[in-house]
């Protein structure tokens, strides 16, 4: 998904080759029609790869101009990389988003104008529990489980020990899948997506009970692989104060066999988004004070 402060959207994008005979979420750039939020983008190595991110960054933009009542604005734009990948793909991210700075565009026939005055990169995971360090104890698990990936992040003494930070290519995607693996192997059909979705935020949904009792084993045998991936790191998950973050937080609360005062939960989806912009605020405000 695409997080903004406010919104939220499937990161898919797909160019249209005729003029739209709807334009609900249709972004217009240079001339070619997309539709933004159709079926997930799938995993690529880098964001950098094709124009696919930027596309979409300026979908979200404009979602939050709209929201904003604007059409034209300076942007400072506060984006995020995964933890253990953030030193390598920092500067080529930054690159990618200012290749070009006045941009033009259109989405849902409304025209919007944007320069981008500036991109700032944060670690994901860590943004998420940023305006929240000064509450924790002197030594906490930080867990982000996303669709692509699972991030660890010790924080001692209120700041990231980065030596000790993992990046698991295991996120929730992985468990949708094989959901829908043995959904095929054992009754023949699959489960769209948008169902498992609501059952790991639910519990339950309304279809076939072959199937749900499917996806709740598939689901905490997930759980279970996630906390044992915190042992095979060192942690006790007994005594070590950890908070769950992303998407998958919810997951782990309402599928976790642990419930216990250690562990605790940020259940906000865009809990990195809002992160970003509270840190580049802060950064925009100390820039502010040296000059």
């Amino acid at each position: 998904m695409m997080k903004s402060v406010s919104e939220v959207f499937v990161t898919g994008i797909k160019e249209i080759t005729t003029i739209p005979a709807l334009y609900k979420d249709t972004l217009e750039y240079k001339g070619k029609y997309y539709r933004v939020g159709t079926n997930r983008q799938e995993v690529k190595d880098t964001k950098t790869e094709d124009d696919s991110f930027k596309l979409l960054t300026y979908a979200a933009i404009a979602k939050e101009l709209k929201r904003r009542g604007l059409k034209e604005s300076k942007v400072f734009l506060a984006v995020g990389l995964p933890l253990t990948r953030f030193g390598a793909e920092k500067k080529p991210f930054i690159k990618y988003l200012m290749e070009e700075k006045d941009v033009t565009f259109i989405f849902e026939q409304v025209s919007y104008h944007i320069v981008i005055d500036n991109v700032v990169v944060f670690p994901q995971c860590y943004a998420a529990v940023a305006d929240r360090l000064p509450s924790f104890a002197k030594k906490t698990l930080v867990v982000d489980i996303g669709s692509w990936t699972i991030d660890i992040m010790p924080v001692i003494d209120r700041a990231p020990d980065e030596s000790h930070c993992a990046t698991i290519p295991r996120g929730l995607i992985i468990c949708i899948r094989s959901i829908n693996e043995q959904c095929v192997r054992q009754l023949n059909g699959e489960v769209d997506e948008a169902e498992i979705q609501q059952f790991m935020r639910y519990g339950t949904i309304d279809i076939d009970e072959r199937y749900q009792k499917i996806i709740k084993e598939e689901i905490t045998s997930f759980v279970e692989r996630v906390y044992n991936s915190i042992r095979e790191y060192g942690y006790n998950l007994a005594t070590t104060p950890i908070v769950f973050v992303g998407g998958g937080a919810v997951v782990m609360k309402n599928f976790g066999s642990y419930n216990q005062k250690n562990i605790s939960y940020i259940l906000d989806v865009k809990a990195n988004a809002k992160g970003y912009e509270y840190l580049a605020t802060m950064a925009m405000r100390n820039m502010m004070k040296r000059a």
